[in-house]
């Protein structure tokens, strides 16, 4: 798979791409990454990327001329057309169901905007426009990362144990199950008696409740399209109901 990102400032990709999980299946040929400075594709001395705004307004806005060369000229560097991602607030939310999505591709094309956000027109060159959360960045550079580090962890390869990502939060859509390590008691709290005994079919058990349970104390709202068997669902609604009787939650 090829990941490829245009930005005005292609060199904070490499530190984190080179890094652990990513840098070990770049190596591996899991995947490959190139970023691509966005001023290659401007036309003045000062190599200009931004202008300000019709109508007056705050900031600056990232111009289209020289985004849509680079998505172009990018696009015909390889035979097969990327599927190219813009960052917006107005975008869809990410979630791992659209990061199982994208690993279906073989080329995927970031476009990182800056400062105040891109001409609207910019925005007719996306496949995807993709939001990864409520919250204004500095760029669309760690918002590519965020979205290469999940999808990278789908692919095949990427890493050491294949059944990893199968365990992780959301991949049943519903958060993972509480985990614990060496030592069995730490200051007073102690390991669930279960996972010390060494019956997997009853750590499995243990995990799926644990699972559930947390899931209806931090996202609820993910129970609404979770498949629960019916004595999952007496489960739940025994803790919902307990929780508003005394006012806890369940983890």
């Amino acid at each position: 798979m090829l990941f490829e990102a245009i930005s005005v400032i292609p060199e904070v990709f490499e530190p984190y791409v080179g890094a652990s999980i990513l840098g070990r299946a770049r190596k591996k040929g899991v995947f490959d990454f190139s970023a691509y400075d966005l001023r290659t594709w401007t036309h003045d001395r000062h190599r200009t990327v931004d202008d300000a705004p019709f109508g007056g307004g705050q900031g600056m806005l990232m111009k289209p001329q020289p985004i849509f060369e680079a998505v172009h000229a990018v696009s015909e560097m390889h035979e097969e057309k990327p599927y190219t991602i813009f960052f917006s607030p107005c975008g869809e939310t990410f979630t791992e169901e659209i990061a199982r999505e994208l690993s279906e591709q073989d080329r995927i094309l970031f476009v990182c905007g800056r400062y105040e956000g891109m001409d609207e027109r910019c925005y007719t060159l996306a496949d995807k426009v993709l939001s990864i959360g409520d919250y204004v960045l500095t760029g669309g550079e760690l918002a590519s990362l965020v979205v290469m580090d999940a999808v990278v962890r789908l692919l095949p390869g990427a890493l050491g144990d294949e059944k990893s990502a199968l365990d992780e939060s959301f991949s049943d859509g519903l958060l993972e199950y509480a985990q614990y390590t060496r030592p069995a008691s730490f200051e007073g709290m102690d390991v669930p008696d279960v996972l010390l005994s060494g019956d997997h079919g009853k750590v499995d058990a243990w995990r799926r409740r644990s699972s559930l349970e947390r899931t209806a104390a931090w996202r609820p709202d993910l129970l609404e399209d979770a498949e629960l068997t019916p004595d999952e669902q007496r489960f739940i609604d025994e803790i919902t109901e307990r929780g508003k009787r005394d006012g806890s939650t369940p983890c």
